[in-house]
């Protein structure tokens, strides 16, 4: 896929789910996310936060994960599951990830500079398309439930999408199939 941006295949990605409204997005204006954690601890809320945002980073374009409230989302999201599995799993998916900073950085995740919590991630990441190890089947859950939270989200859908919703259209935009000329097989000739 080269020419594409990591940005341009995540935005093809989640390009289905772009018109889904997120019903709620996360702590009160002005307060503190940390503050009004459900899930999460506020180890693991800030762990989650720069995960994130490793995954969707703010650009010239737009903002990233962490300014659409990604891993609030995910916070409340994982707080009202009605199954334990997928929380079980996140705790499980941030420990492993911290496990691994340790061995590859002897620090922490959150203790680590960033370009070691951006090696963290690339190498869990690794092997995205065919997972084998629990961190790589995370990373798999996680950038799904990234992509999804932050294109639900007022910036993802409208400042990184650019979708303008419900407006008059003076000019049609889209591809008139009308006018592509159909080319029959040489047996129907």
């Amino acid at each position: 896929m080269e020419g594409h941006s990591r940005r341009d295949l995540i935005r093809i990605a989640a390009g289905a789910v772009v018109a889904v409204p997120l019903a709620a997005q996360g702590a009160a204006q002005g307060q503190s996310p940390a503050a009004a954690l459900r899930f999460f601890t506020p180890d693991e809320f800030r762990m989650l936060d720069e995960l994130t945002e490793i995954i969707i980073p703010a650009d010239d374009h737009s903002p990233g994960a962490r300014a659409a409230k990604v891993a609030t989302y995910l916070d409340k999201s994982l707080a009202e599951a009605f199954e334990s599995e997928p929380r079980q799993k996140f705790r499980e998916g941030l420990k492993l990830v911290d496990s691994l900073s340790r061995e590859l950085n002897r620090k922490t995740f959150l203790e680590s500079t960033p370009e070691q919590r951006v090696a963290v991630v690339a190498h869990i990441a690794r092997n995205e398309k065919s997972p084998k190890k629990p961190e790589e089947h995370f990373f798999v859950q996680l950038k799904a439930s990234t992509a999804f939270a932050y294109y639900t989200s007022s910036i993802g859908i409208h400042q990184e999408m650019e979708y303008k919703g419900n407006t008059l259209q003076t000019e049609y935009a889209g591809f008139d199939a009308g006018l592509v000329p159909i080319q029959l097989p040489e047996s129907s000739k």
